[in-house]
């Protein structure tokens, strides 16, 4: 079946676009749809640029026998900071506010396309890393690894606070809550991680950052590697802070439930 260029252009995005961080050489491209190689490099050449034009994302080029093209998705600042100033927004809504402090996040963490969202901005910032595996805890920061892992074309691994039985034999570690300062303890699949994974952590929230620190710790005893860590929400006023090197979206600065006012503002992740 011969192409149209016209309908090449939208099919070759497309692909892209469902398979980012893939390398997908020119000779793929030229079986598919039955052109020169030549006219397949002028077409990338063109989503090239509309991409980088229109910040969703670029194309990298590899050059060699097994060369090709590979997608990165990547958002500008100028594209991020209304998404972020949206997520402000919502969360500082005084309706959020629970008995004790704490903040209803469900219907922000179950809005696809703020997940969505959060994930291609968590993508983007660590793009240029090389990430096998995107890392959360069975919590509500699930849907956020997930969305991340999308964009990085990952898989993601979940650690648990228990053992599970279709979960095979597993590692298990104690940690020190940062926040409660209790001692807990997490668990993961030893067919979950290879050694020398390069891991991307991924949480909703971070307080003092405890649940983090401990998967940070069971990395280290599938001895694998820390890519970075992201969180859609940190707490601006920990007492001690366990982990140093971060990304966040929100940073919550102030809860006073008897006033009904949430101060929050954007987080780190424009000045890294």
């Amino acid at each position: 079946m011969k192409f149209r260029r016209s309908e090449r252009l939208i099919d070759m995005t497309n692909y892209l676009l469902n398979h980012p961080r893939q390398l997908v050489s020119l000779t793929f491209f030229s079986e598919r749809y039955g052109s020169a190689k030549s006219s397949i490099s002028e077409d990338l050449a063109i989503i090239k640029e509309t991409f980088e034009q229109r910040g969703i994302g670029t194309l990298q080029t590899v050059s060699g026998a097994a060369g090709g093209v590979k997608f990165h998705v990547k958002v500008t600042d100028d594209e991020a900071r209304p998404f972020v100033d949206e997520l402000c927004s919502l969360i500082a809504s005084p309706e959020r506010l629970l008995p004790g402090g704490y903040l209803y996040m469900t219907d922000i963490l179950g809005d696809p396309s703020i997940v969505q969202r959060a994930g291609r901005l968590f993508a983007s910032a660590f793009a240029d890393k090389p990430i096998d595996v995107v890392m959360t805890v069975a919590t509500k920061g699930i849907p956020l690894a997930y969305a991340a892992a999308n964009y990085l074309n990952v898989p993601v691994v979940i650690v648990r606070r228990d053992s599970k039985v279709t979960e095979g034999s597993t590692v298990s570690i104690n940690y020190v809550s940062g926040s409660a300062k209790r001692i807990q303890t997490m668990v993961l699949s030893k067919r979950s991680l290879a050694e020398g994974s390069n891991v991307l952590i991924i949480d909703d929230f971070m307080k003092a950052g405890g649940t983090v620190n401990g998967m940070v710790s069971m990395l280290e005893e599938f001895k694998a590697n820390l890519a970075g860590i992201a969180v859609l929400v940190e707490a601006e006023k920990a007492e001690e802070r366990l982990v140093d090197e971060y990304l966040s979206l929100v940073r919550l600065s102030d809860v006073d439930v008897r006033e009904k006012s949430i101060n929050v503002s954007e987080g780190n992740y424009f000045k890294k």
